[in-house]
């Protein structure tokens, strides 16, 4: 075991080395990949009123995950394109493919 005096000075130089270690974390980016080749549509609720649409290639980040009553996977996103905000809304979680920048 290390005496409190050597723990104390490990601890410092940790402290100071601390930012050489620091490994910058991948920011997941999602798009919209519809296949159809259409505006993917967005929605009130998962499979429920359309109240939009999104271009494919739009990116969009995805705040929550749930599964209708036939267990298809649906995302709640936000639209965020050159520091617009877009509203939220459900789209059809298969259409978006998301990559860590």
């Amino acid at each position: 075991m290390l005496k409190p005096s050597k723990m104390l000075l490990f601890c410092f130089l940790l402290f100071l080395w601390q930012p050489l270690f620091k490994i910058a974390k991948a920011e997941q980016v999602c798009k919209v990949t519809d296949p159809t080749g259409t505006p993917l549509n967005v929605r009130e609720t998962p499979n429920g009123r359309i109240v939009g649409t999104l271009k494919n290639g739009v990116e969009v980040y995805i705040i929550k995950i749930n599964y209708d009553s036939q267990g298809r996977p649906w995302a709640l996103v936000r639209r965020s394109s050159q520091g617009q905000s877009g509203a939220f809304g459900w789209v059809f979680r298969e259409f978006i493919s998301c990559f860590n920048r």
